[in-house]
């Protein structure tokens, strides 16, 4: 695809999980749209990698550690952040894991763990970056086609994501009066390190079952995330945007 690009000059974004693909994705693009992006990572390698790229190319990004599913952690980077830029305009928490188990091989802690990260972090942080966020902000959560269909062997995944739906939802019914837009987008089958293991097991089956024959890209999601959080999109709100190449609508 093209270069897509906004005119975000002089906003502030926080990303979570910015090593990953979508969130790495995302990061790029809106800094080359004139955004400051804070990456926040596990992975403090990655995200110092990917900030010198991206002041490399002309942009501004600042790297910052964190545990998505830490309370501490996320206090730690809320922190740093209102120390150092005083605001957020764009939240979004794309950090995640995507185990797989079936239900029956599931333990407790291993469905905690992803709903601590998947869905409790979202919360947690999302409750932290408020007080930053004033009227114009955006936020938008990354959610799944399986919070929507469920998946066979993803049930703690897709438990998760649905929750994230609802949580996004009942957020834009609170926020919205304030002037503050929240969104989700809800990817399919994305050609990403986080999904390869999947893909290894049921590429095939699963893009025989997208329309479009044929899985997403980092990118593809991260350009409809930018326009979620542009003006262009002012009046969009409380919605949960399918980007998965037709894969929920064929069931």
């Amino acid at each position: 695809m093209g270069d897509i690009t906004f005119d975000f000059s002089n906003k502030v974004a926080l990303i979570t999980g910015a090593a990953g693909g979508i969130g790495g994705a995302l990061a790029t693009l809106l800094a080359r749209s004139g955004t400051t992006v804070v990456l926040a990572d596990l992975d403090a390698q990655a995200i110092e990698t990917r900030a010198a790229s991206i002041g490399e190319q002309g942009g501004s990004a600042l790297p910052l550690p964190l545990d998505a599913g830490d309370a501490e952690s996320i206090d730690r980077l809320i922190g740093e952040v209102r120390e150092r830029l005083g605001r957020i305009d764009f939240l979004i928490p794309s950090a995640g894991i995507y185990p797989a188990s079936e239900i029956d091989q599931i333990s407790d802690e291993q469905w905690r763990t992803t709903q601590r990260i998947n869905l409790d972090g979202v919360f947690m942080l999302t409750r932290r970056a408020l007080p930053l966020m004033a009227e114009g902000a955006a936020i938008v959560n990354l959610t799944s086609v399986a919070g929507h269909r469920g998946s066979v062997g993803h049930a703690h995944y897709a438990a998760s994501k649905g929750g994230l739906i609802a949580f996004t939802r009942s957020l834009a019914a609170e926020v919205g009066p304030r002037g503050i837009r929240a969104n989700a987008v809800s990817p399919g089958i994305i050609d990403t390190a986080m999904t390869a293991e999947a893909r290894a097991l049921n590429g095939a089956e699963w893009v025989a079952s997208t329309p479009l024959r044929r899985n997403g890209s980092a990118a593809e999601v991260a350009a409809v995330i930018a326009f979620l959080l542009s003006e262009t999109a002012s009046f969009i709100h409380g919605e949960v945007v399918h980007v998965n190449g037709g894969l929920f609508m064929a069931g």
